[in-house]
């Protein structure tokens, strides 16, 4: 158990707390880069998420769609004070060495504002056009779980062999360490009862999920405590999150009303999805009717 791990960020509290998450398809870099920044001005909104993907989830799947690590890595540079993460990264895109490395470089870079995002992988349309493997759904859990441990392993250990049964690590090295130690804090990112929720009670210090309301959403988060308990440990360590879209032609009633019955089903952190094309000057207005709800 990771029980070693310091957050050096928001830290845990028992009202809800606030982020953003921007789609990176079908935008320009400028239009990403300036919300990304206006949230940084923002005290409200602790954290900003990308996700990562290869095409747009949405519209044309011939349309542009920036690389999700890349990304986070020039908003490191673009930003000071809020914390930044990809929701969440496929560990079946990257080896679980080059992510660790990747992960360091990044929190380095943004002064240990990390938030490390991770899941299982999904997307056929993807791995069909890019010829990467996604195995069943078996093999892939076995692979994350074992990813995880070792990507934890070499972002917190001198050295690191890692001996299972699709990774395999031999005295292996990730240096320079990242700022955050043990390591930058863990976000998994998943509905499966079995498999992600029992990861992320290992591993978690954020669990996210994508809920079809927020009775789904309580009831997963019982399944999640429940795989705490057996591993002797408190849910309460967990921040859990849910993702809250704007949808481009609802006004805030809607947004807020959301986020009041996630507020009531127990959510610690309710991450807003920004429409497309999202102006800066949006978002003092959105985190003032969100302070309004507190």
């Amino acid at each position: 158990m990771d029980s070693g791990w310091i957050c050096t960020g928001a830290g845990y509290h028992s009202f809800m707390r606030f982020a953003i998450k921007t789609r990176p398809e079908h935008q320009r870099w400028d239009e990403l880069r300036d919300i990304w920044i206006a949230a940084d001005e923002i005290p409200l909104f602790e954290s900003a998420w990308n996700w990562d993907h290869f095409y747009p989830l949405s519209g044309d799947p011939a349309g542009p769609n920036f690389e999700a690590w890349t990304m986070l890595a020039a908003m490191a540079e673009a930003t000071s004070r809020i914390r930044l993460g990809c929701q969440v990264t496929g560990m079946v895109y990257r080896h679980p060495a080059v992510l660790a490395n990747m992960a360091a470089t990044v929190d380095i870079i943004s002064g240990g504002r990390l938030e490390l995002g991770v899941g299982a992988g999904w997307n056929q349309q993807e791995c069909d056009a890019y010829g990467i493997p996604l195995p069943p759904l078996s093999e892939r859990f076995d692979r994350f779980d074992e990813g995880v441990e070792a990507i934890v392993g070499l972002l917190s250990q001198p050295v690191t062999s890692f001996a299972g049964k699709y990774v395999r690590l031999t005295s292996a090295y990730c240096e320079p360490k990242p700022v955050q130690q043990p390591h930058p804090p863990i976000t998994i990112g998943g509905r499966g009862k079995t498999r992600t929720l029992r990861t992320a009670a290992r591993w978690a210090q954020q669990w996210n999920a994508i809920a079809q309301s927020p009775q789904d959403w309580a009831e997963l988060k019982q399944v999640l405590a429940g795989h705490c308990d057996a591993l002797g440990r408190d849910v309460s360590e967990i921040t859990c999150s849910v993702n809250v879209r704007i949808e481009p032609d609802a006004g805030l009633e809607d947004t807020l009303a959301q986020v009041v019955a996630y507020r009531e089903a127990g959510v610690d952190l309710a991450i807003i999805n920004l429409p497309h094309h999202a102006k800066p000057d949006s978002l003092a207005p959105l985190a003032e009717a969100l302070t309004g709800l507190s």
